[in-house]
């Protein structure tokens, strides 16, 4: 049933705005030719902060898109549990900020989806805790998640079922960020932490002798979206608009591959 709902939610290119420069909404903007957007830059390699900038796959993907809509984009860099809150309360236009999809939120806002990823479950390189993935070894174990993110729900998940074997429960350590979440695995306060796949190859990369990934990649459909408020059907169609155009004029294809995600992230294949 779950499928079935966020396949629901993910839209077909041929659904997507008709042929035509894509336009930005008349009014309802928080500034008029700008496209005001509210992310939580702390996880690469989509969102974060180098040297003191932005930088990312979503970065670059809505400068693109704001070409598209001759807008320019402004940002609003807060902590992701204040994402849907800011948008609801008018502070920003849209959530540009690598937001997993799933029916608790689209409760919430409307998605314009544009990738889908896995993730994995890190360790301490070594992997002293003997975690073999997601799976009960997890019971027991302390997991680091970032506060209201998919990652949170899904720990607490695996408690559920680890408590409902008649397991030890997993302790969910709920942090402001994935970095948090990393130092917290780095410093011993916690045994895991899950991230997206495309995260945890460019952490691997970057310190291979302090983590490691852990089992199979696990819900490797989950499907990223764009977030608009409910309702908002103009905003909606300025970024299907948008989105379509550079899907047609390879923009799209070569962000994911200057940010050295998998070919598989796209919906659009």
């Amino acid at each position: 049933m779950l499928r079935k709902i966020v396949a629901a939610l993910v839209l077909p290119l041929g659904m997507m705005q008709a042929a035509g420069a894509a336009e930005m909404p008349k009014s309802g903007l928080v500034e008029d030719g700008a496209i005001t957007y509210g992310v939580a830059a702390t996880f690469a390699p989509f969102e974060f902060q180098k040297d003191g900038k932005l930088a990312g796959f979503d970065i670059d993907l809505i400068e693109a898109l704001g070409k598209k809509l001759s807008a320019t984009p402004k940002a609003m860099n807060m902590e992701f549990k204040g994402l849907i809150p800011a948008l609801q309360g008018g502070r920003i236009d849209i959530i540009n900020s690598a937001m997993y999809m799933n029916p608790q939120r689209a409760e919430q806002v409307d998605f314009v989806p544009y990738l889908k990823i896995g993730n994995r479950v890190m360790v301490k390189a070594g992997n002293p805790a003997k975690i073999t993935g997601r799976d009960d070894t997890l019971c027991g174990k302390t997991i680091a998640v970032t506060l209201g993110g998919i990652q949170e729900s899904q720990a607490r998940a695996d408690d559920k079922r680890c408590q409902g074997k008649g397991l030890a429960a997993v302790t969910v350590l709920t942090l402001p960020t994935a970095q948090d979440s990393a130092l917290a695995l780095r410093q011993g306060r916690a045994d895991a932490y899950y991230d997206s796949t495309p995260g945890s190859v460019k952490l691997m990369q970057e310190l291979p002798d302090v983590f490691e990934s852990v089992g199979d990649e696990f819900e490797s459909n989950t499907s990223v979206g764009m977030a608009t408020r409910k309702g908002d059907a103009a905003m909606q169609e300025a970024l299907k608009g948008a989105l379509k155009e550079i899907v047609d004029d390879g923009t799209y294809t070569a962000l994911i591959k200057k940010w050295n995600l998998p070919p598989t992230v796209s919906i659009f294949n």
